[in-house]
C-alpha cells in the first residue's frame, strides 16, 4: 500500500469516530413535554433540532435588553463614561422599585452589566435616556437593529422590557442571539453569577446576582443567557449552551412558572443527551 493510500485510510478512519462522536441531533425521538407555550431549539447553523409555535408574537419582557445591549455597543459610546440615575428612570409601567436610587452614579459599562445579569430596569432606562437623540432615538436604534438582524416579526417600545409592545417570536430571537452572542460584553454579563458596583461615594457596595438559576448548575455549559418576566409576557428564558460539545441556541417563552423555564430547560437538555 502507497503511503498517499495509508494516509487516506487513516484520514477516514478519523472522520468515522468524530462523525460517530458527535451527537446526531437531527434523529432525535419523541417529544420533551415543554410546558412553555413558544420553544425553539436550533444549532450553530440556525437548523431547527425542536419548535413548538415557533411564529407566535409574543411579549418578550427583559429578553428586550439583549437588544438594548447591542444598540449601546454598536454606537462605540465611552463605556467608562459616568451615567447618575435619576428620577426619569423611574418604572412609570410596572412600578416596580430598584437598589439603584436617585444620584446612583456607575460607568455605562457597569449599568450594561447589571441590565443583562440582573435584569436592572433602571440601569436600562438610563442607558436609553442617556443616548444621544435621547430615549425616542434609542428606541429607533433598536427597531433599525432588529430590522437589520431579518427580525421581522419584531418591535421594541422600550430599553428595560418593561413595556407590552416589546414584541417578538421564537425564530427571530433566535436571530437576536446569535447576534447577540458575538459582543463579549455581552456574553460575559449574562453568564456573570454575581457582581459587586459602587454606586455611591459614602456607601458599602451593593451585590447583585444573576437571575438565570442553571448559570449555578455545573452540568450546564452556558456562553449566553437572560431572562424576562412581566404578566403578558409569562416567563421567558433564552440561552446559548453546548449540550454533548455542541452549541446549540434554545428559546423558552411564556412559560406560566417562575420555575418553567429552568425544568423545560433540563428536559430539554435530557431529550438531546439521550441521543449523543
Amino acid at each position: 500500500m502507497s503511503n498517499k493510500n495509508a494516509l487516506i485510510l487513516v484520514l477516514a478512519f478519523l472522520f468515522s469516530a468524530v462523525a460517530a462522536a458527535e451527537p446526531n441531533f437531527s434523529s432525535l425521538k419523541g417529544n420533551p413535554g415543554l410546558h412553555s407555550a413558544s420553544a425553539l431549539v436550533t444549532d450553530a447553523n440556525g437548523n431547527i433540532i425542536y419548535g413548538k409555535d415557533i411564529d407566535s408574537v409574543r411579549s418578550i419582557a427583559s429578553v428586550t435588553k439583549l437588544m438594548t445591549a447591542m444598540v449601546i455597543l454598536d454606537a462605540n459610546l465611552s463605556l467608562d463614561e459616568k451615567i447618575t440615575i435619576t428620577k426619569a428612570d423611574r418604572d412609570m409601567v410596572r412600578l416596580t422599585g430598584s437598589r439603584l436610587e436617585y444620584g446612583a452614579t456607575l460607568s455605562r459599562r457597569e449599568l450594561v452589566q447589571l441590565a443583562l445579569m440582573s435584569s436592572e430596569n433602571r440601569a436600562a432606562t438610563a442607558l436609553g435616556r442617556t443616548y444621544p437623540g435621547g430615549m425616542t432615538e434609542f428606541v429607533a436604534q433598536m427597531n433599525k437593529k432588529a430590522h437589520q438582524l431579518g427580525m421581522k416579526d419584531s418591535h421594541f417600545a422600550d430599553p428595560a422590557g418593561l413595556r407590552t409592545e416589546n414584541l417578538s417570536t421564537a425564530k427571530d430571537l433566535t436571530k437576536m442571539i446569535a447576534a447577540a452572542g458575538t459582543y463579549s460584553l455581552i456574553t460575559g454579563a449574562t453568564t456573570t453569577i454575581r457582581r459587586e458596583v459602587r454606586p455611591y461615594s459614602k456607601r458599602g457596595p451593593l451585590n447583585y446576582g444573576n437571575t438565570n438559576r442553571l448559570l449555578k448548575n455545573k452540568s450546564w455549559d452556558i456562553a449566553l443567557s437572560k431572562t424576562g418576566y412581566i404578566n403578558e409576557a409569562g416567563r421567558c428564558l433564552v440561552m446559548k449552551v453546548n449540550i454533548a460539545g455542541e452549541p446549540v441556541s434554545i428559546v423558552l417563552l411564556n412559560s406560566f412558572g417562575k420555575l418553567t423555564p429552568y425544568g423545560d430547560s433540563n428536559r430539554l437538555r435530557k431529550w438531546m443527551l439521550a441521543s449523543s
